[in-house]
């Protein structure tokens, strides 16, 4: 196979969550380019749309399923009712910086359902939809979640989020170890800042923005093609011996 070939992804279904905008549409579009059939998935259904169209414009393959991820039934329901299922990308998520102090019931609990419950409720779906077809098992699948360098580190205003990205780290980890006999591999990727437009609306200051800088070697924000670039490579056969590791795009973050 050359190295062309590897990295590849045609005949196979990837299911992305949080698709409709910034990393999750970068990665939905990755993924059709590499030749896999994407099923989009998040509530929006006019940002799914604007991302379909520019996927089969382009000469892929998408289909839109309309869905918020903290929905176990509904979520559960739409993965079992695809046809198969190669690859999938757990990008649904969300954070809310604030003082530990002040982290009110209700953030908390919406940062653990969104960013680990619905996240493992998708991978738990997942995989046992990958199982049901013996060709997949043959050929292997992929479960990506896509994680965050504060899942290696701990910072100031961000308790709760680092507690999620921590428990997908562990997840992944455990996941790996137990799905590698049926040929399923599970990996992260670890984004540091991300030129989104929900990270400008938090790092909304000069003095945020030379703080980041400061922190990051490569001295900018990444961009989404950066962590698409990641995610295609972990989903595909190039990557047929990496799991349960994390692929960290930090810009060099987490070194120091």
């Amino acid at each position: 196979m050359s190295l062309f070939e590897s990295l590849r992804l045609d005949g196979q279904i990837a299911l992305v969550t949080g698709a409709g905008r910034g990393i999750g549409a970068t990665v939905a579009r990755y993924l059709a380019e590499a030749g896999a059939e994407v099923v989009l998935l998040s509530r929006t259904l006019s940002e799914l749309q604007t991302v379909a169209q520019q996927i089969t414009e382009a000469g892929g393959r998408a289909s839109i399923r309309q869905c918020d991820v903290v929905d176990a039934k509904a979520l559960r329901a739409i993965i079992d009712e695809l046809p198969r299922l190669d690859i999938l990308v757990n990008n649904a998520g969300t954070n809310i910086p604030e003082p530990m102090i002040e982290v009110s019931d209700e953030h908390l609990d919406h940062l653990l359902n969104l960013n680990i419950r619905s996240c493992f409720i998708a991978a738990q779906a997942a995989v046992k939809k990958m199982l049901q077809d013996p060709e997949r098992v043959k050929k292997g699948g992929s479960v990506i979640h896509i994680s965050s360098q504060m899942g290696h580190i701990g910072s100031p205003n961000r308790t709760v989020y680092c507690t999620t990205k921590h428990a997908i780290e562990g997840l992944t980890k455990a996941m790996a170890i137990e799905l590698a006999e049926q040929n399923i591999r599970v990996n992260s990727v670890a984004p540091t800042f991300v030129d989104t437009p929900l990270v400008r609306q938090v790092v909304n200051t000069d003095e945020k923005r030379a703080f980041l800088f400061s922190k990051i070697p490569l001295g900018h924000l990444a961009e989404t093609e950066d962590i698409a670039a990641a995610v295609a490579y972990l989903a595909s056969p190039a990557a047929r011996m990496v799991t349960g590791t994390c692929l960290k795009v930090d810009g060099g973050w987490t070194a120091q």
